[in-house]
């Protein structure tokens, strides 16, 4: 027994010892390695430059919510309705990513001078103590930006972004976003049209001065387009279709809601082919600058647009229109034909009804020349045997 104990313990300290070098060969490994990225990411960090946060990230797009809406026409038509006067507000909401949802709104007192434009007034106080309420009701809902009911860009529209980005919360990422409410009512296409502040740099050469082989850079902040979307959540969407209730007409066909789909649709093409031809004569007359995106993105919709000189498209054309008018003269003779069949049956239903009313009133006319005859009838019968009786009397006498 005393051996095998022995034995024993002996294979446990064995045992033992093996795993402590084990655990040692397993630091020293870890150890190792550690040193080594530490090592990697210290010539990495030497390698890569110095990072720049000065530079805004861009804005995707901007979701505009239907409260929105609402609380800008409103606003509009309490303060400058009949009038060329603009309301401007504040937006509230979240950003990320890029993507800046504009969930709700308010208005802030706002005033400028109509003759000399660079002179206006925004209350401050005011846009300070409602930011104050709105974060007591709503913690999550910043500034992300102003809107104004345009319908174009003001030259202190970038005074006005300058002064709302002092409310931003610090340490955001995403810009603050200037958009524009159209709120006329014949307007066919989306009623908002968001921009961003982008910065461009024009080289400045001196005109005076010895040296006049260095330039100056100028530093100039712009409005750039940011695409715009309607979004609503879905207590948005049940509010919006109870107030769509009261202005939908059920009367009006679905036809006549197709075609005038079709008219705004067409009338939204020629009101963006007018901006596009504004643009380019601006720019090949030197009022505007020339942006390389926005002329590629006019070439590539002009090559989506058909050759119309082809021959076979042109029968094609002209075959399919004359089959459309062909239908609706059809359809134009049919519903007359339809119209005339509907007025000779009230026609015929009405006289037999007036002809009906008419036998019932000679009837009854009869019935009372007759009846008036057999009681002239009975009166002379009763005169006669009156004047027999009183006769007889005289004759007894």
């Amino acid at each position: 027994l005393n051996f095998r104990l022995s034995s024993t313990t002996r294979q446990q300290r064995e045992i033992s010892a093996i795993l402590c070098s084990n655990r040692q060969n397993n630091n020293n490994n870890i150890e190792a390695v550690s040193t080594m990225s530490t090592a990697k990411a210290d010539t990495s960090n030497n390698d890569a430059p110095p990072e720049t946060s000065s530079t805004p990230p861009d804005v995707i797009d901007v979701t505009i919510h239907p409260l929105v809406l609402l609380s800008a026409t409103d606003h509009y038509h309490r303060v400058a309705r009949g009038t060329r006067k603009r309301a401007v507000g504040v937006l509230l909401g979240s950003a990320s990513r890029g993507s800046v949802d504009a969930t709700n709104s308010f208005a802030v007192p706002f005033e400028e001078d109509s003759k000399n434009s660079s002179v206006f007034y925004l209350d401050h106080n005011y846009l300070e103590n409602m930011l104050a309420m709105f974060r007591k009701v709503h913690a999550k809902e910043r500034v992300v930006g102003f809107y104004s009911t345009g319908p174009q860009i003001r030259p202190n529209d970038l005074r006005i972004y300058e002064l709302v980005k002092r409310f931003v919360p610090a340490g955001t990422i995403t810009p603050p976003v200037f958009v524009i409410i159209d709120v006329r009512p014949d307007r066919e296409s989306i009623p908002t049209t968001a921009y961003r502040v982008v910065e461009e740099v024009d080289s400045v050469v001196p005109t005076g001065g010895a040296d006049k082989s260095g330039g100056a850079a100028e530093v100039r902040k712009s409005f750039a387009h940011v695409p715009s979307l309607i979004g609503a959540m879905e207590a948005e969407e049940v509010g919006v279709e109870h107030l769509l209730r009261d202005i939908n007409d059920p009367t009006v066909s679905t036809v006549a809601n197709l075609v005038k789909a079709k008219l705004s649709g067409l009338s939204t093409l020629t009101e963006k082919l007018v901006e596009m031809k504004d643009y380019l004569t601006a720019v090949s007359e030197g009022r505007m600058k020339a942006n390389s995106e926005i002329i590629a993105n006019m070439q590539a919709i002009v090559n989506l647009l058909p050759n119309l000189n082809v021959e076979e498209l042109v029968r094609s054309m002209l075959v399919k229109n004359n089959d459309m008018h062909m239908v609706i003269y059809l359809s134009a003779l049919i519903r007359c034909v339809i119209a005339l069949h509907d007025l000779v049956v009230n026609k015929i239903a009405y006289n037999d009804e007036v002809g009906d009313e008419l036998g019932l009133a000679k009837g009854k006319a009869a019935t009372k020349v007759d009846v008036g005859e057999e009681k002239k009838e009975d009166d002379g019968d009763s005169k006669a045997k009156g004047d027999k009786s009183q006769s007889k009397k005289k004759n007894s006498l």
